[in-house]
């Protein structure tokens, strides 16, 4: 009798072992751990989608002006917004000046007494209307959010737009119980918010931000990103439709100049920033000087730490979600990837077998897992980072070589093997789908190491071990650690950094101390 190998129940080492069919082959290559084969898979074209495009049809104006105690005004000086998939211009948005800016404060000055003294109940109710709206119109807000900004439309769809509303559910809640968030105190409104977002989760941040202060009562001057102000300025719609007060929200929308006059007007008694570190400390000096609260969310340069004892394939789908989740524009993605040295090599196999599989393409396909980058400026700053590394000796993998598509801002996702810690691609943010891997031996080497930055705005730890993970995380000088997943967000939750990553706190109750004086 020949000897029957218990792998496969045949006469074949299953080492040497190769299947092909006409669209899949399985090829064994070198053993991995518990003297098991690692396989090499090359799928052909049996995982190719057929076209799956979003058909909601989006109302976009040909031209927006600001929104103003209630109202939209005439745009005057405009710049055009684009798609970045197709780099074909979306719509005309209005170029904020230092007096409309002005009368955007003055008018949630105005407000300011009347939203206070309402009371927080019927506060609670006008926020609750705008979750609704936000639930109905959410395909709407999906596929706007998803031609401006450039992520997948699933993403929009399934994340970005349900957690918006859920914040909104959330501090309608908390609108007449501001007394819980601050036992023994008496919590009154800051006033008039100056809140500045990014363009990587436009509509999210508008909630992260709108959200606790209107529920503190405070009015609020928003200023969205010049990339991405259409989701923000259809919200203007929503305010309209629950007919919220006029001048609770004001939205003015333009560059870093409006954002620049906005911050720096006399009569703001708080400001909200989401954005670079580099800004957020020139904020941070502006709200010292007068004296007035802030809160600032900045960059960041998270690690992400698998230890050897770790489910690998949960682990993979963690580093995936990670860094490559909307294209890497995410400031706490997990862009540092330490793997503990025994699984180093089978780690870097698997993910590069995930790593094919992604679809780059159209972000409103439904198939699509990594989108366009938001602009071509940003793609710029992505290849440059890609060649720093390269020229540092690190060595690059990047996702099959399908061809891209010829327009719009696309870019393969990619990581670098062989990262030192000096490398300028494991100590700054690429804020692209660029992962910097490195390994350690023991988990003292991976706290120092993960802790050997500027920044302190997330970190995963990925073992089987409780006790590993909790002697792990309260070591880690980060906001945020996630245990055994990556990138799960909540509005009960709060989220915010240390060091060079900012400080104050957003979502959760921790998010209502940010807009109340005691």
């Amino acid at each position: 009798m020949s000897e029957q190998h218990p792998e496969n129940g045949s006469g074949e080492d299953p080492r040497i072992m190769a299947q092909d069919t006409a669209d899949t082959s399985i090829t064994a290559g070198r053993m991995g751990r518990a003297g098991r084969p690692r396989y090499e898979l090359t799928f052909g074209d049996a995982w190719d989608y057929a076209p799956a495009p979003e058909r909601v049809p989006v109302a976009i104006k040909e031209r927006y002006g600001h929104f103003i105690n209630g109202k939209f005004t005439s745009a005057k000086e405009v710049f055009s917004t684009i798609n970045p998939a197709t780099e074909k211009k979306l719509a005309l948005v209005a170029q904020g000046s230092a007096r409309e800016v002005g009368s955007a404060v003055k008018a949630a000055r105005d407000a300011l007494r009347g939203w206070t003294r309402i009371g927080g109940k019927e506060r609670g109710k006008y926020i609750y209307r705008i979750a609704r709206r936000l639930q109905e119109r959410a395909r709407e807000f999906a596929v706007l959010e998803t031609m401006d900004g450039g992520k997948p439309i699933k993403e929009s769809r399934d994340v970005d737009i349900p957690l918006a509303a859920q914040y909104f559910f959330y501090y309608a809640g908390w609108a007449d119980k501001l007394r819980y968030a601050v036992p023994g105190r008496d919590p009154r409104a800051l006033g008039v918010c100056a809140q500045v977002i990014p363009w990587n989760f436009p509509l999210m941040m508008l909630s992260w931000k709108i959200a606790p202060a209107l529920a503190c009562g405070n009015t609020v001057v928003l200023k969205p990103a010049e990339t991405t102000p259409l989701t923000a300025l259809l919200f203007a719609e929503v305010c309209q439709e629950v007919e919220l007060p006029a001048g609770v929200v004001n939205i003015v929308t333009g560059d870093g100049r409006t954002g620049a006059a906005l911050v720096g007007h006399k009569d703001i008694d708080k400001i909200a920033f989401t954005g670079s570190t580099g800004v957020g400390k020139k904020l941070a000096a502006i709200a010292a000087e007068r004296g007035i609260p802030a809160t600032l969310e900045l960059g960041g340069k998270s690690p992400n730490i698998i230890f050897d004892d770790a489910s690998i394939d949960q682990a993979i789908e963690g580093i995936i979600q990670g860094i490559y989740f909307n294209q890497g524009h995410v400031c706490c993605a997990g862009s540092r990837l330490f793997v503990q040295e025994g699984i180093a090599g089978e780690v870097q196999e698997r993910l590069k077998i995930r790593l094919n599989s992604l679809r780059v393409g159209d972000p409103l396909d439904k198939n699509t897992d990594v989108g366009a980058i938001n602009s071509r400026m940003q793609l710029k700053k992505i290849e440059e980072y890609l060649k720093i590394g390269r020229g540092e000796g690190a060595l690059l993998y990047e996702s099959n070589g399908s061809m891209l598509p010829k327009k719009g801002y696309f870019c393969r996702p990619s990581f670098f093997t062989g990262v030192q810690q000096s490398h300028r691609i494991a100590q700054e943010e690429i804020f692209g789908p660029v992962l910097a891997v490195q390994t350690f031996r023991t988990p003292e080497e991976a706290i120092s190491r993960a802790n050997n930055t500027p920044y302190g705005l997330a970190a995963g730890v990925w073992t089987d071990k409780g006790s590993k993970i909790f002697e792990v995380a309260t070591k880690l000088k980060a906001g945020v650690v996630w245990c055994n997943t990556y990138n799960k967000f909540d509005a009960t939750s709060p989220f915010g950094g240390y060091k060079e990553s900012g400080f104050g706190r957003e979502g959760g109750m921790h998010g209502i101390r940010a807009y109340v004086r005691v």
